[in-house]
C-alpha cells in the first residue's frame, strides 16, 4: 500500500484519511472510496452511510477541519462495502430563504454528482411518503466491456438526426420489442432506423429525474388518470442515467443497459447525442423541493432575486447560474464524463440561451461556458448542438456564440417550411432559401449551412401527424386546460379538425 495512503484515524467503525481534493465527487479506488464534495457557506458537514432503503443511516462522519481545503471537503474512507450502500450528505448552516441559504442539518442530500441514484428505481412507482430520503447515491463499478468500440467519424453534413424518447418510443405493444420502454428495447429497434436511413438519434432526457416532479404522489388528469412529467426535462442527477428505463432492477442495470445501447448503436453507424437540460433541475422555485444544489450552494448554483426567490427564465420554477465559475466546471465535467464514460457523440442543449445569460439573467455577448465547452479537448469532436432560444424571450437563432463550433436549432426553417408547406403566400422563396442552408441567417458570421440542424417537428408543439390533422391545440387532459405549448403551429387540418374517416381528407393529409 502508497505511504499517502494509510488512514489517520477512525470513525464509525471506518479507518478514514483526508482524500483527494482535486477529484470532485466519488472516486473507486481498490482500497477504497475517495468523497469529495462543495459548498461554499455551509458551518460543518456529514457524510451519512444507509442500508439500501433503509430510512436512518447506520454511520455518520463528520469532515473536521483536516477535511477541509478552502470550500472543498475531501475524506478518503477505507474497505467501503459498496453493494448495498447508499450515501448522501448533511450540512448545516444558516437558514435564510430571503438571503439564498438553505442549509438544514436535518436534510439528507443527494450528491450533486452521484453516478448513480436510487430513489426511482421504477417509472412511475409512488415514492415511499414514510421515507424522507428519497434520493440518494450509490457508487458505481466500473465493469463494462466496450470492446472495439470507437467514436463514428459520421461528418454533420450526413447527419440524419432522429428524435425520440426512450421510454416512448417501443412503450406501445405496437412497437412489437419484448422489453417495452427501456433502453434494450430501444436497442431491438436499431434494424428500423437503419431502414429509415438514420445516422445518429437524439435521446430526449435520460439524466436521472423525477417523474413525479418531487411531490409524493402524481397529479391527476381530469379523467382520474395519473400524470407524470414524462418527457423528463426535470434533471435531478446530471452524472446517472435513468434507472426507470432500465429493464434489470438490479444496481448498475441502468448503467448496463445504457452502455450496451451505445455500443450497439455505434456498430450500426448511428451516432448518440443526447438531449441535456443544465438551463433548470428539478428542484423547481421555492415551492420545490431540496434535493441536492439547494442544500449545498443555492446562491451559487441559481439565479435569484433580491429577496431569495429564483428567477425564472425556463418557464420551469428556476434558472441554472451557467456562467457561474463553480457551475460551469459541474456541467462541463458532466459533458465529457458522458464522452468518456458512455461513449455518447454529442449533445443537444436544451433552451441554450439560457447558457449565455450572466449571474443576474443579463444576456452576455461571450458567454465563457460556451467558449469553454467549444475548445474543450475532451469534447473537441463532439456535436454540440443549441436550441437557440429560452423561455423569457432571448431569441438567439444565427446569433447564438458559435465559437466555430456550436450549431442550431434552425426555428426559422421549421416556421417557413410549414408555411410553404400549407400553401401560404410568400414563403417559396423563403423555403428554397432554408433548404440551402439559410444563408441569410448564418452567412453573416461565416458560420456557413452546417450550422443549421433544419427540422419542421420535434417534441415541442404538434407533431408531425398533428400538424396535419388540427388547426388549433387541444391540450385538455394533461391537467394544464389548454394554457400549455405554444399558439403558433403553423399547421393545416385539411378541412376537418382531428381524425377522421374522410377519405378525401386524409388523401390531403399524406
Amino acid at each position: 500500500m502508497r505511504i499517502d495512503l494509510l488512514p489517520l484515524e477512525t470513525c464509525q467503525g471506518y479507518k478514514i484519511r483526508p482524500g483527494f481534493f482535486l477529484l470532485p465527487g466519488t472516486t473507486l479506488f481498490p482500497g477504497g472510496v475517495n468523497f469529495t464534495l462543495y459548498t461554499k457557506d455551509a458551518a460543518s458537514v456529514e457524510l451519512v452511510f444507509f442500508n439500501s432503503g433503509e430510512t436512518e443511516p447506520f454511520a455518520t462522519i463528520p469532515y473536521t477541519s483536516k477535511y477541509r481545503i478552502g470550500n472543498i471537503y475531501s475524506m478518503f474512507i477505507f474497505n467501503v462495502d459498496i453493494d448495498d450502500l447508499e450515501y448522501g450528505f448533511r450540512l448545516d448552516g444558516k437558514w435564510s430563504p430571503s438571503e439564498g441559504f438553505l442549509f438544514n442539518k436535518n436534510k439528507t442530500l443527494m450528491d450533486p454528482r452521484a453516478k448513480l441514484v436510487t430513489g426511482r428505481d421504477i417509472w412511475g412507482e409512488i415514492p415511499n411518503t414514510d421515507n424522507e430520503y428519497q434520493l440518494r447515491g450509490k457508487i458505481p463499478r466500473n465493469s463494462f466491456e466496450w470492446g472495439e468500440d470507437a467514436p463514428l467519424k459520421t461528418p454533420h453534413n450526413e447527419l440524419i438526426i432522429y428524435e425520440l424518447h426512450v421510454r416512448g418510443y417501443t412503450k406501445d405493444k405496437s412497437s412489437n420489442v419484448g422489453a417495452k420502454g427501456t433502453y434494450k428495447g430501444l436497442a431491438q429497434k436499431i434494424p428500423y432506423l437503419k431502414e429509415l436511413g438514420v445516422t445518429a438519434v437524439e435521446l430526449m432526457p435520460i439524466f436521472e429525474f423525477d417523474e413525479f416532479d418531487g411531490l409524493s404522489e402524481p397529479r391527476m388528469s381530469p379523467e382520474g388518470k395519473p400524470l407524470y412529467n414524462y418527457w423528463g426535462y426535470n434533471t435531478t442527477a446530471f452524472f446517472a442515467p435513468k434507472a426507470g428505463y432500465a429493464v434489470s432492477g438490479r444496481v448498475h442495470g441502468q448503467i448496463d443497459e445504457f452502455k450496451t445501447l451505445v455500443k450497439k448503436l455505434h456498430s450500426e453507424g448511428i451516432k448518440v447525442i443526447l438531449d441535456v437540460v443544465f438551463n433548470h433541475t428539478g428542484e423547481g422555485n421555492e415551492e420545490g423541493p431540496i434535493i441536492s444544489f439547494k442544500g449545498f450552494d443555492n446562491k451559487n448554483y441559481y439565479i435569484l432575486e433580491d429577496n431569495g426567490g429564483y428567477k425564472n427564465f425556463s418557464g420551469c420554477g428556476n434558472t441554472f447560474n451557467c456562467n457561474n465559475p463553480i457551475v460551469r466546471k459541474i456541467i462541463r465535467d458532466c459533458l465529457k464524463y458522458w464522452v468518456a464514460e458512455y461513449h455518447v457523440d454529442g449533445f443537444r442543449f436544451d433552451l441554450a440561451s439560457i447558457l449565455a445569460r450572466d449571474k443576474n439573467g443579463e444576456p452576455i455577448e461571450n458567454p465563457p461556458l460556451l467558449e469553454e465547452i467549444a475548445v474543450d479537448p475532451v469534447l473537441a469532436d463532439a456535436i454540440i448542438i443549441a436550441e437557440a432560444w429560452d423561455a423569457a424571450g432571448l431569441y438567439q437563432v444565427g446569433t447564438f456564440p458559435a465559437y466555430g463550433r456550436w450549431a442550431e436549432w434552425n426555428g426559422r426553417y421549421r416556421d417557413d417550411m410549414r408555411r410553404f408547406l400549407k400553401g401560404d403566400a410568400g414563403f417559396a422563396k423563403l423555403a428554397a432559401m432554408r433548404m440551402a442552408g439559410s444563408e441569410d441567417i448564418y452567412s453573416r458570421k461565416k458560420r456557413g449551412e452546417f450550422a443549421s440542424i433544419n427540422f419542421i417537428t420535434c417534441h415541442d408543439g404538434f407533431t408531425l401527424n398533428d400538424l396535419y390533422s388540427y388547426n388549433e391545440k387541444h391540450n385538455y387532459l394533461n391537467g394544464w386546460n389548454g394554457t400549455d405549448g405554444g399558439n403558433d403551429n403553423f399547421s393545416w387540418n385539411a378541412g376537418v379538425e382531428g381524425e377522421t374517416d374522410n377519405e378525401e381528407i386524409n388523401a390531403l393529409r399524406m
